[in-house]
């Protein structure tokens, strides 16, 4: 079986369309079909589905194509670390993060003590997401606030903290050190879209405090959703280590929740079955001892 013919099913795989995957493979049509039916007659099953001039990948087709992209990535990790081996690599991380105000000084430390290293940052929504891309090992580490845990995926905990309701400075309860979340259920709420982690997560609080939050306002970024705070249009739970500099901000105020108990960690995880560089165990180190100190 030979090594672009199994490019060319991965690429009419991904497509689902021969004019696009020719395209992208620069070879002809009539040379990609032959190369695909050459492989179906060599599996003894059919990959795809055809209907008149439309292809539709088959249950076949999905298993293989799961089992060729694991020999792709292991044939890039193998090259990966040859290189290393030999000198001739320069480090290069992909990871995610869940407290996007934390990165640039994180990466800035980092990259002061390993100027070499290229990091790639992708944005992902929810732990579940998360868990895919470490699963497939799309990415090298995900540093979360919320635990991710897998067959394959190890887990490390940095620090625990607990949820805090912000309130805007004139609010009835800002004179309050402490509160009952349930004393809030009339408020309106100012969070994160539905489908992310933490949105699942604080209305989870708010259903055992029981009450379904009002939310008011569904906004993407954490400094969006303080600001609409500190504006008077709503409350907000918010893990204190997302704040930032506007922990000290005078126009909120953090209240610590008595009931339920609100109780979150931040870690790091990564799947260890994916082979880690150089530069990914500098990197997990690094981390280490940033939050540790």
């Amino acid at each position: 079986m030979e090594f672009l013919q199994l490019k060319y099913f991965q690429a009419v795989a991904r497509y689902e369309n021969m004019t696009q995957a020719s395209a992208e493979l620069n070879v002809s049509q009539p040379s990609l079909s032959n190369s695909i039916q050459r492989l179906e007659k060599k599996l003894g099953v059919p990959l795809f589905d055809r209907h008149r001039r439309h292809l539709k990948i088959n249950a076949f087709g999905k298993v293989y194509l799961g089992k060729i992209e694991q020999a792709f990535k292991a044939l890039e990790e193998g090259e990966t670390e040859i290189k290393e081996m030999a000198g001739l690599s320069k480090g290069h991380l992909t990871i995610c993060m869940m407290l996007p105000h934390l990165l640039p000084t994180l990466l800035k430390e980092f990259l002061a003590v390993h100027p070499h290293v290229r990091i790639s940052q992708r944005q992902l929504n929810s732990t579940l997401e998360m868990k895919k891309e470490l699963e497939r090992s799309g990415i090298d580490f995900c540093l979360s606030t919320f635990p991710i845990s897998g067959p394959d995926i190890e887990w490390l905990t940095f620090v625990k903290e607990e949820m805090r309701l912000t309130v805007p400075k004139h609010h009835r309860l800002a004179s309050r050190e402490s509160v009952n979340l349930s004393e809030v259920s009339e408020e309106p709420f100012i969070s994160l879209p539905v489908g992310t982690s933490f949105r699942e997560i604080t209305d989870d609080y708010c259903r055992r405090a029981g009450f379904e939050p009002n939310i008011a306002f569904e906004l993407e970024e954490t400094s969006a959703i303080q600001t609409l705070v500190e504006m008077g249009l709503g409350v907000t739970l918010t893990l204190p280590m997302t704040l930032g500099n506007r922990a000290f901000n005078k126009e909120t105020v953090q209240l610590k929740i008595v009931e339920p108990t609100c109780m979150r960690t931040f870690g790091i995880a990564w799947n260890r079955k994916h082979y880690l560089s150089k530069a990914a165990v500098h990197f997990l180190q690094f981390v280490k001892q940033f939050f540790a100190s």
